[in-house]
Formats: C-alpha cells, structure tokens, sequence
C-alpha cells in the first residue's frame, strides 16, 4: 500500500530505529514509547488488521509472534515477561490499518490491561 505508514517505513521511505527484521517481519522502536521497550512489530505483507486475515495470510501471525519472542529475548525480557498488543479496528484504537503488535516490557506491567 503506498499510502501505508508502515509499508514506508518497511521500505525505508520513512527514517525508523529498526530493532529486527527478517525477510517476513520488520520490527521498530514506537515513536511514544510507553514503557523502556516498546517495540512495534510488522508482518513485511500488507494486511489492515486481523479481520483481513485468510487462509493464505494467517502465517504472519505466527511469524509476528515468532519474532516477538526473538524480540523479547534480545532486550532480556523474555523470562521476567512482557505484553503482546494487538488492536483492530477504529473503536479499539487502531491508528495506522497495517496489522501490528506492540511488545511492551522492561517494567512491571501489571495485571490491569487498560
């Protein structure tokens, strides 16, 4: 898409700090960080968010989640534990129709999720 923000940033049309990145998933420190990692994480495919996954594409989901623990490993909060964020759609405050996940830790979280 090539009005999509992460698509750009994926491409490298947009500066980012790219943290990780295969040839399926990129992932890049969040411009509002939230806690000491906030990283987001993309599948490489253009898919608006959950709701547009299919049979065919429902792999970036895995791939996302494989990275995500990747992720968490190389910034040593795998075992101390860390949040895997998803939102779809507008009510649920979805800014940007590129399915993406916000791996969030490096403090303690807490149970309350919002």
């Amino acid at each position: 898409m090539e009005d999509c923000i992460f698509c750009k940033i994926i491409a490298r049309q947009i500066p980012s700090t790219m943290v990780y990145e295969d040839d399926k998933v990129a992932a890049f420190n969040d411009i509002r960080p939230v806690a000491p990692v906030h990283v987001v994480i993309v599948p490489k495919v253009h898919i608006a968010n959950v709701n547009a996954l299919t049979e065919e594409n429902a792999g970036a989901v895995a791939d996302v989640h494989l990275a995500a623990k990747k992720i968490a490993e190389k910034f040593g909060i795998a075992e101390k534990g860390y949040r895997l964020i998803n939102n779809c759609g507008a009510d649920a405050g979805q800014t940007v129709f590129h399915l993406h996940y916000h791996l969030i830790g490096g403090k303690i979280l807490g149970v309350k999720i919002i």
